[in-house]
């Protein structure tokens, strides 16, 4: 007995020996670890320093006069911080009027394409037809025809059509050079999809379209909150087709009353500051509210590619 009870002691002093040895070990190499993670975390707040500083130069410019501008203090902190120039912009810059448009125009498009993009991929991808393969081909080869190309062609299509001046003549294009990179995009989402799940559904008694709505289309969330912001930042951003088909003060948009608002003799700069800032801060804020589904896409979609 006291042969074992000497033993059991060595192995539990050679035990603890080993924990301390391999405490000290992980003690050693935990400094590198640290040191690594605060230089990442440097990297990190400089990179998103320089990300938000146009933002924080943006609204600090929308609070100047054309005066402090031109006497050197262009990125520094306003002297006086002129709120009228947002005032002056929404009546005087008829901000509130392109603001409207904008909106309409880009939820409009947003959701025809969610629509069309949605229906269109989940035909191509899950459902058995002839010429599927050479559908798919056809839509993506819009992807490769440029705006530029394009701008007389649809500038005579909607001049025949009197669609000219109308919120239509904006809605269409944008709609149709969307729908490509958005069937693309979920289409790659249908294809991960397990078709037992279809199979269930039919065999539950459900059709093709509410097997569509209540089954597949929640698989495919994160998809859909990625067409709709690259969707919405294109056409909410879009200047070259609003100039080319809007004359009409009334539908013009907000790229368009920006650019509208530089005078011939006098530009007031800080009031433009104001409506870019005003015209900034949906998007900031969309994309903040949808930033979880488009990085659930993307690592989504490198998974399975």
């Amino acid at each position: 007995m006291p042969y074992l009870y000497t033993c059991r002691k060595q192995n539990i002093q050679n035990r603890i020996r080993g924990d301390d040895v391999s405490s000290q070990a992980i003690a050693k190499k935990a400094p590198k670890h640290s040191n690594g993670k605060i230089i990442l975390q440097i990297v990190l707040g400089i990179v998103a320093v320089i990300q938000v500083y146009p933002l924080i130069w943006l609204a600090f410019f929308s609070l100047k006069d054309n005066s402090e501008i031109f006497s050197g203090n262009v990125a520094g902190l306003p002297r006086n911080f002129l709120w009228s120039n947002y005032l002056t912009a929404i009546t005087d810059g008829k901000v509130v009027t392109y603001f409207f448009n904008s909106a309409l125009v880009t939820a409009s498009t947003v959701l025809i394409v969610l629509v069309l993009a949605a229906m269109t991929a989940y035909a191509i991808t899950r459902m058995n037809w002839k010429l599927s393969n050479f559908t798919m081909t056809l839509i993506l080869l819009g992807m490769m025809v440029p705006i530029h190309a394009a701008l007389l062609p649809l500038f005579m299509v909607l001049k025949n059509l009197r669609m000219l001046n109308t919120y239509w003549s904006l809605i269409v294009p944008y709609v149709a050079f969307a729908i490509p990179m958005a069937v693309f995009i979920m289409s790659g989402f249908y294809k991960g999809i397990p078709g037992e799940l279809e199979e269930s559904a039919f065999i539950d008694g459900c059709g093709a379209y509410k097997t569509f709505f209540f089954i597949i289309l929640p698989q495919i969330r994160s998809a859909l909150a990625t067409v709709a912001i690259f969707t919405y930042l294109s056409s909410w951003n879009e200047l070259m087709f609003a100039v080319t088909f809007i004359n009409n003060q009334a539908y013009q948009t907000m790229t368009v009353g920006m650019m509208s608002m530089v005078g011939t003799y006098i530009t007031q700069w800080g009031v433009i500051g104001a409506g870019l800032m005003i015209t900034t801060i949906p998007t900031v804020v969309i994309y903040l509210l949808v930033s979880r589904q488009v990085q659930e896409s993307i690592i989504a979609g490198a998974i399975k590619g």
